[in-house]
């Protein structure tokens, strides 16, 4: 679905954390699928699967605990895309409402930590799959994934659709046939398929991280939506967003429990793909290394694009940011140096700091999606003042309380039943022999808490303020606009 205007903007983008005026919506709605099923359709999400299997599950209920994650988890992540349409603003800013023009650093310093975090990890894999198929230094190869990811990702948003689109059609072949041979080739350990070996540590391991994946993907939805026209329906934005991240997320998942099951100990997710990919000809696991890097790249640009929205926000929270394609390729710049320094400081001890690093993922943005999911459909449903979301004395006020407090408390309710390895484990998970359930408990805790809270608000009052406001708010959209 498209506007009968949407002249599109030749080059660089420029906007950032800014307003996108009704004349410069364009794209359709289908174009959220293949983004979010390649972002997910990626071997850093191979990884996530194999963590039942490192912690002594069996095959077939790490599957089922990978699907379940997935439903569950992509939920919450799905219902966020539809915010980009009818706000017209990136993910990150609308927290604004919830926790106040400065509060809201609270969540964007850990959406921060997020984005870098995850692109060590993808270009680590990109390194060693480049080292392993075409030779060279990882470190190297390091390098210029994250160079290439950094043009990507400065280029913006209408390049990195077009990449996710060309990468999923190539996808379906490449993994598919990838995929056939791994069922048909390789073989399992006994007791792979006995639904008699149920564990529920293992189980809940696997289902928590798969959950708070899906859920991490929540700070980076609206990012990829926001251009779309007002007149989107919630339903269908839901479910193209829905349905292409937890496809991806499913397919990769599943193939990491298999590979794991199969290699046993010997386990590593380069050398293991390489290995699985030369059962169906000599030469094919080079081939799926090399592509699945394409993917890597893909997914790096995507963090370092929603790393510098979320250090713009940042930056605005003290002094007001005007748009431009300087301080878009700054930001982007500073977010690729600190992965990249992060990346060539790395461990060897891969999997064990990704488990950890996706349960963290997890827990801070557990309570933060209530809290902004309960506001968005429940108390203001829909209806938003959007200049005065970049207004530092405007009617959202500095500081949210309702919204702070609501995410402390619901991640102080979490804690005793955290489970992260060897890092720390709460006295109720200790309790239940490392069972991980802090996902049941953080959301309804921060969600309702919120709701509570937040029964005095005047929405009728913001509505009058934003219609007073909109026909000044495309004005300055317009004038803001970097020539």
């Amino acid at each position: 679905m498209t506007t009968a205007s949407e002249p599109r903007v030749s080059g660089l983008e420029t906007r950032s954390i800014d307003y996108v005026p009704l004349n410069e919506r364009h794209g359709k709605l289908w174009h959220l699928g293949p983004l979010w099923f390649m972002s997910n359709a990626q071997i850093a999400t191979l990884a996530v699967g194999l963590i039942s299997i490192t912690e002594g599950g069996n095959l077939i209920w790490s599957l089922i605990a990978i699907v379940a994650g997935t439903l569950l988890g992509t939920f919450f992540m799905a219902f966020h895309s539809a915010q980009g349409p009818q706000l017209g603003l990136p993910q990150m800013i609308q927290s604004r409402p919830q926790f106040g023009y400065v509060g809201a650093l609270l969540v964007w310093l850990f959406a921060y930590v997020q984005y870098a975090g995850f692109n060590v990890f993808n270009t680590i894999l990109a390194g060693e799959a480049l080292h392993t198929t075409v030779h060279g230094n990882t470190k190297m190869w390091v390098a210029v994934v994250t160079v290439v990811g950094f043009v990507i990702a400065l280029v913006g948003y209408d390049v990195i659709h077009k990449a996710e689109q060309f990468l999923t059609y190539s996808f379906l072949v490449v993994f598919g046939i990838f995929t056939v041979g791994v069922l048909a080739t390789l073989h399992y350990p006994a007791g792979s398929f006995d639904l008699g070996g149920f564990s529920w540590t293992p189980f809940l391991a696997q289902f928590g991280v798969v959950a708070g994946y899906q859920i991490s993907w929540a700070i980076y939805v609206s990012d990829y939506s926001r251009y779309l026209p007002p007149d989107v329906t919630v339903r269908k934005t839901f479910y193209w967003t829905y349905f292409g991240s937890a496809l991806g997320g499913v397919w990769l998942m599943t193939l990491g429990a298999l590979l794991a099951a199969w290699a046993g100990k010997d386990f590593d997710t380069i050398r293991s793909i390489d290995a699985a990919g030369d059962k169906v000809f000599s030469g094919f696991g080079a081939i799926v290394l090399l592509f699945a890097t394409l993917g890597l790249v893909s997914v790096t640009a995507l963090n370092m694009y929603g790393g510098s929205l979320t250090l713009i926000s940042a930056i605005d929270s003290f002094r007001k940011v005007r748009p431009t394609v300087s301080v878009r390729a700054l930001t982007i710049g500073l977010t690729a140096a600190l992965s990249l320094v992060g990346a060539m400081a790395a461990t060897a001890n891969f999997l064990t700091n990704f488990n950890n690093f996706l349960l963290l993922v997890l827990y801070l943005f557990i309570p933060w999606t209530a809290v902004n999911l309960m506001d968005y459909y429940v108390v203001r449903r829909g209806h938003y003042a959007i200049a005065e979301i970049f207004n530092p004395r405007g009617i959202y006020g500095r500081w949210g309380w309702h919204g702070i407090i609501s995410y402390l408390v619901g991640f102080g309710a979490m804690v005793p039943f955290f489970s992260v390895g060897t890092l720390y484990v709460g006295p109720i998970a200790h309790a239940m022999d490392g069972a991980d359930l802090s996902l049941f408990v953080g959301l309804p805790v921060a969600g309702l808490l919120y709701w509570w809270l937040s029964r005095s608000i005047d929405v009728e009052a913001e509505i009058r303020v934003a219609e007073a406001e909109a026909e000044e708010l495309e004005n300055a959209a317009h004038q803001h606009r970097e020539p």
